[in-house]
């Protein structure tokens, strides 16, 4: 472990030398990705150095239980233990940081939520899904635009697209992709019965330019009226895009813009990202038989977490986690939820390095 830290450092002394470099300096494009580098780097390289600057002040006092005078020696006995314990948990922490990074990390994500079983009450539910999502995000000063919405008669949503953006956004969404069920006592009941309902989530990271090369003869586009609540402008000008992906048979519209272009533009990145997931779930299963675990599959098939009002209760069911806060984890208090997903499959990645 000690060798790779070395590197690291010697990577961080580079990198900084590198950012004062004019011919760096004068390249925004490398200039931003080295000082991304550096402030990765730096997170590991503060640890490593206090935890080297503790192994030399524990062996100061190891020495001094040596010494003549007594005082001396009480003093060393009595901080010894603390400073053990603390470079221990340095060293954890150290573990941690060397895991091999998700490259997708940083990167911004296009949120999908479908409503599922459960008729309307599912539809309501996708849009305090959205709602939920969308408050953790504002509340971590991440933008939220949406790019497509399928509105259902007694609200909420049949199918809703977003992206989010901000600073990495896809650490956070990545482990949400999957079944959500609500059970719940919907309005329109008269008896008073609890009804089971579900979502799907996807979270999808952001295609750029250069994951997905899309051949433009692979896509077939049509423009059509727009439906639905909108304005003067639904049903007088076509407005709206479908965008069909020949080879895959994706299909992706969106009708949100008066613009066809908007449209359009966005239809190709929701795509895009698609094919970029499609892609790197096939090397994920191709990759999986030779992993202890699959970390994150997204598959959305999978029944991840339930809400359950009644009982003012969030079960994930995966880590077996249950917080009996729903109503703040409603209104976008994620942080817990998602710090324990996180720790969890961190905690996997480990014991599988250590066997």
């Amino acid at each position: 472990m000690f060798n790779k830290l070395e590197e690291v450092e010697d990577r961080f002394r580079e990198v900084e030398g590198l950012l004062s470099d004019p011919a760096v300096l004068g390249d925004q494009k490398k200039f931003l990705a080295l000082t991304r580098e550096h402030a990765e780097l730096s997170d590991v390289v503060g640890v490593f150095r206090r935890y080297r600057a503790l192994g030399e002040e524990i062996e100061g006092h190891q020495e001094l239980l040596q010494d003549a005078d007594s005082d001396l020696r009480e003093m060393a006995k009595e901080e010894l233990p603390a400073l053990e314990a603390e470079r221990e948990e340095l060293a954890g922490q150290l573990r941690l940081l060397l895991l091999p990074k998700d490259p997708n990390d940083s990167k911004n994500v296009i949120l999908e939520i479908r409503a599922g079983t459960g008729g309307d009450e599912a539809a309501l539910f996708a849009g305090d899904l959205f709602r939920m999502y969308s408050r953790y995000a504002e509340s971590q000063g991440w933008r939220v635009e949406l790019l497509s919405s399928s509105e259902s008669e007694a609200g909420g949503f049949k199918e809703v697209i977003a992206m989010i953006s901000g600073d990495r956004v896809y650490s956070r969404f990545k482990y949400e992709s999957g079944t959500h069920r609500v059970q719940r006592v919907p309005e329109t009941e008269t008896q008073g019965r609890i009804h089971t309902s579900a979502c799907t989530v996807a979270v999808l990271v952001e295609a750029e330019d250069v994951d997905v090369d899309i051949n433009p003869s692979d896509l077939r586009i049509d423009v059509y009226r727009a439906s639905g609540a909108g304005g003067q402008h639904v049903n007088k000008t076509e407005s709206a895009v479908r965008i069909t992906h020949i080879p895959t048979g994706l299909v992706v519209s969106c009708q949100d813009e008066k613009s066809q272009h908007k449209n359009r533009a966005r239809a190709m990145k929701v795509l895009q990202s698609r094919l970029l997931d499609q892609m790197q779930s096939r090397q994920a299963a191709e990759q999986a038989a030779n992993r202890k675990s699959q970390v994150g599959s997204g598959d959305r098939s999978e029944r991840i977490r339930t809400y359950n009002f009644p009982q003012g209760r969030c079960t994930d069911h995966r880590i077996g986690l249950t917080l009996y806060k729903l109503d703040q984890i409603m209104q976008g208090g994620l942080e817990e939820v998602f710090e324990a997903l996180s720790t969890h499959y961190q905690a996997e990645q480990l014991s599988g390095q250590e066997h």
